[in-house]
């Protein structure tokens, strides 16, 4: 039999507390609403109740579990600080299939690490003045704007908007971006890199 009783709002457990937002790693930013207590077969199981407002998402994750899916605190100030300064740096790209570089973009993302998600953000940014990115580009740069503007926005208490704006301000602040011509050229080398790994795979 299993029956479920909403705990007291005040609860704090693993260092968690209800009411506050936390960042999950494969989600992003969300909040506790609450402190579940379930029975399932005479075992009693504490819940965490997280809501994720903007994808009007609930998810309930057991206590015990928390260390295990890599949930944690929203980011300090000396963290944030350093993830706007990342923006700041010149995108390192490297010269590897791009489905190889999606598939670490996604990781990145999805390892709810600050830093590693303003690299992503930093990397896949185009200037006005740059050529467009590919749809899968453009997804990957979005994901990793939003995830990162979230959790800026949480901590420094502002809407999402006003956090979007600081982050392009910070990117803006970087070192002269590619022209069109360079990423063309980047791109001939990228496809010789290319080549030259099959080859060496063929070898």
């Amino acid at each position: 039999m299993t029956s479920t009783t909403k705990k007291p709002s005040n609860n704090i457990r693993q260092g968690f507390k209800t009411g506050e937002h936390i960042v999950y790693p494969s989600h992003g930013v969300g909040r506790i609403t609450a402190i579940e207590e379930q029975e399932v077969a005479g075992f009693k199981l504490e819940l965490f109740v997280i809501q994720f407002e903007k994808d009007k998402m609930t998810l309930r994750v057991p206590v015990p579990k928390i260390a295990t899916v890599g949930m944690r605190k929203l980011s300090d100030a000396v963290v944030m600080k350093k993830a706007l300064e990342t923006l700041k740096g010149r995108a390192r790209v490297k010269r590897t299939m791009w489905s190889r570089r999606a598939q670490e973009y996604e990781a990145k993302i999805n390892s709810g690490d600050l830093i590693a998600i303003s690299e992503v953000v930093r990397d896949l940014y185009r200037s006005d003045a740059q050529p467009e990115q590919s749809y899968s580009e453009r997804q990957l740069y979005e994901a990793a704007l939003d995830r990162m503007a979230r959790e800026l926005a949480a901590v420094e208490n502002l809407t999402e908007t006003e956090a979007i704006k600081q982050i392009e301000q910070n990117l803006l602040k970087g070192p002269r971006r590619l022209g069109k011509g360079e990423v063309e050229a980047e791109a001939e080398a990228e496809v010789e890199a290319t080549e030259d790994d099959a080859e060496e795979a063929a070898a």
